[in-house]
């Protein structure tokens, strides 16, 4: 009897775990890659790009463009707005950048002389 007591509960914390594996490897499979800019990628006139598109944190952003012509900067809501790289703010400049959003606002621009300016920029929500 305590034998089958002792497979049963094994049998219970094996069916936890595959539980817990299969609900992770699901919560990664709903991430979706975006690839920003659509075909012509991360160039000018971007700034409308994410209209009508719903993300999700966890979503990656691909930021396709040329190594040396643009780069990527996350910034804040001032940032964004005045076209302006904060103090201590992350930039991206290998041409192939791949950025997981987080909840709430996420906002990008390039910081290279008039490219934000030019409509080189997003701001994206993600729920």
């Amino acid at each position: 009897m305590s034998g089958q007591g002792r497979s049963s509960a094994m049998n219970s914390k094996v069916a936890l775990v595959l539980c817990v594996v299969v609900l992770i490897q699901t919560q990664m499979a709903q991430a979706a890659v975006y690839n920003v800019g659509g075909s012509g990628g991360w160039t000018f006139n971007t700034v409308a790009w994410p209209k009508g598109k719903r993300f999700r944190a966890g979503d990656i952003l691909a930021f396709n463009y040329l190594s040396g012509a643009h780069n990527v900067v996350a910034v804040n809501k001032d940032g964004y707005s005045n076209c302006r790289t904060p103090r201590g703010a992350k930039v991206y400049t290998k041409g192939g950048d791949k950025i997981k959003i987080v909840k709430g606002q996420n906002y990008f621009i390039c910081n290279f002389a008039g490219h934000c300016e030019s409509g080189m920029k997003i701001s994206v929500f993600a729920s």
